[in-house]
Formats: C-alpha cells, structure tokens, sequence
C-alpha cells in the first residue's frame, strides 16, 4: 500500500514546462518538458495549452513509475492575479479565474495554479497551492508614484511583475549559509535571465523592484528595459504599429532579440568573446543597465546594504558577473547564485504545507 509522501512541483515557462517530484526538500528528479514553437502556436490563447501541458506533466509522472497515490502535495508556480502579499497560496476558485483571464497578462506561469489544482483534485487531494508569485507588491505607497497620476497603476489590480519566487529564495538560501534568517538582512537580489528584475530586500520584504515584463529596468534578452518616454510616444502615434504590436516589441522582441536577432545569452557572450565588436557592446550595454539597477537601490536602505546576490541563467556567465561585480562590490560583498531556485523554493513550501503551516487565502 503506498503512502503520500511526496510533492510534485509545476512552473510552466513559455516553451517548456519544469517539472520535479521532491520528497520533502530532496529532488527525486526534475524533467524540463520542452514545448515545440510549433505546438505552442497551435493555440491562441495561453489558456488554450492547459490539457496539452497538463498531459506532458501525467506521461512524466508514468515514466517514472510515481503512483498518483504518492503525490502528498501540488505545488505550482503563480500567475499574474491581483498584486498580494509573499507567502503560499491555496488555489481557489477566484486565483483560477483570474489565471484563466490573465488580468495582467497573458503568461505561461498563469497555467501553473491551473494545472495544479486540476492534477491535484483528480487524484484525491482537496486542493493545490502556490508560492511568492511574480505579482507580490511590498513596496510603500511612495514608492509607487510616477510623477504623474495619468501613469500610476491601480493598486487594487495593478503592481509590479517580478521574479518573486527565485529571488525570495536565493536571499533565504544566503541567510541559511550565515546562519541568520531573511528578515535579519538587506539585500539586493539581480534576477537575470529571460526577463530581468533586480529588487531590494528590507529586513525580509523587497520595498523597491522594476516592473519586469513591461520594460522598466535594464534590457533582457527579449526585453527591452526602460525607454525613452518621448520616442515611445513618437513610435506609438507613428501609425505603424498596433497596440498588441507595440506591447510585444516590448516585451518580446526586444533586448538581444532586436539588436542580434537571438535570445540565446550565451551564443551572445561566445560572439563576443570571439571578436564581435556589435556582441560586445550589448554585452558592455547589458552589464553596465545592470549595475545602474543595483547601485540605485543602495539608496532605498541608506547604503545599509549587507550583501548584493547575482542570480539567474545568466549568472553562468563568468565574465557578466565579474563586469557588474567590478561596478558594484564598494557597496556590498557581491555572491553570485546560477541559475534559479524557483523548484526548490516551491518543494520548501510544499513541505511547509504538509508540516502543518497554514496557507494565506487569496482574496
């Protein structure tokens, strides 16, 4: 007879699906569901994907001989709903809702809460949760003034988009190593990989984050980061663009996408390294964007910044790092994290669940 013991984690990405059974916080396995372009096109809304995505996750679990009766927890990545506050989340009918709608946006990490719950109630379990999704706002109500209300987001739906969850993560992770906990620390946390946001965190809160999936910040690899107001403008009433077309050279094609027709950081930095004076510059661009974000935050805690954490896919690179850490260390001793901990951070919260912790309703 088997017993419920493990947690099955989902965070769906736009073109692949990670997916992991931990038994508690000890990865049992992890497969990254690759999701062809072509297939991902064959559906017009993101909503569209779920039985596609949801099937990839129940093959995954056959192959691997995991029994639907020894899954003790779902655990998914959250979607873009209402902004609320860190901590995990029972997914309820309202959360799925919103997801389905995506009220922020049209995202993948909106199908994670979906697909969750479906997955978990079909195998005997009352329901399934999240944790510290990308729409967490903690910041104060001054710091999210535009200079002109016309631009200020409605607080009541609106907020900042972010990497949440890795970024919580890897400050918990860091205050592990040192024997103290999150809320004892400052830190700034860089977040870079598809998307890039660099947040500073107050005695276990980030009071400060740039909106990461509609510009703001520095460039990405598809994005393209704060612009000039006027020339948006000037682009935006030229007439060759619709509002979904604009929306997407945003969010989309910009970054490394519009200057080198890639979204590949590393074949970036091998060109670069080969000689590519145009790859170079968007390297030096791209570092240096990033050390803006990180020494304009130092001013949010009074320079009072005990540590400064590099995290991220592109954190693999050795050169990146060390060009924003040669910008940044007079302000804090730089570490750097590669890649993320969204699955593990999510594998935590699953354990926390089943340790009795009692979940935040979302409302």
């Amino acid at each position: 007879m088997s017993t419920r013991k493990y947690t099955l984690v989902i965070n769906p990405g736009a073109t692949s699906t990670k997916a992991a059974i931990y038994d508690g916080e000890t990865e049992v396995f992890t497969e990254n569901l690759s999701h062809p372009i072509e297939e991902i096109q064959k559906f017009h809304e993101v909503a569209d994907q779920f039985d596609y995505r949801k099937g990839a996750i129940l093959d995954m679990l056959k192959r691997h001989n995991i029994g639907t009766d020894e899954i003790a927890v779902v655990m998914g990545r959250g979607g873009l709903t209402r902004p609320c506050e860190s901590g995990v989340y029972r997914v309820n009918d309202l959360m799925k809702k919103e997801c389905h709608d995506g009220i922020q946006g049209k995202h993948a990490c909106n199908l994670g809460a979906l697909i969750s719950d479906s997955i978990a109630n079909e195998i005997g379990l009352p329901c399934a949760y999240i944790a510290d999704p990308g729409i967490v706002d903690e910041r104060p109500d001054y710091a999210k003034i535009t200079g002109h209300p016309v631009f200020d987001l409605d607080p009541s739906h609106e907020g900042v988009i972010w990497h949440c969850l890795n970024q919580k993560m890897t400050a918990k992770l860091y205050a592990r190593e040192l024997g103290k906990h999150y809320e004892d620390l400052n830190l700034i946390i860089a977040h870079m990989g598809g998307g890039v946001s660099v947040g500073i965190h107050e005695h276990g809160r980030c009071v400060e984050v740039n909106r990461a999936l509609c510009g703001l910040g520095a460039f990405s690899p598809t994005r393209c980061g704060s612009i000039n107001a006027s020339k948006l403008i000037e682009v935006a009433c030229s007439g060759k663009y619709t509002e979904a077309q604009l929306k997407k050279l945003v969010t989309a094609e910009g970054g490394f996408v519009a200057y080198l027709g890639t979204n590949d950081a590393y074949e970036v930095e091998k060109k670069a390294i080969a000689g590519d004076k145009k790859c170079q510059l968007l390297v030096d661009a791209f570092c240096y964007q990033v050390s803006l974000e990180i020494s304009r935050l130092a001013a949010v805690v009074n320079g009072k910044v005990d540590a400064i954490l590099l995290t991220g896919g592109i954190a693999y690179s050795k050169p990146w790092m060390q060009m924003i850490t040669d910008r940044v260390s007079w302000i804090a001793p730089v570490k750097v994290y590669k890649g993320e901990n969204e699955m593990l951070a999510l594998a935590i919260c699953g354990k926390e669940i089943l340790d009795g912790v009692e979940p935040k309703e979302y409302k």
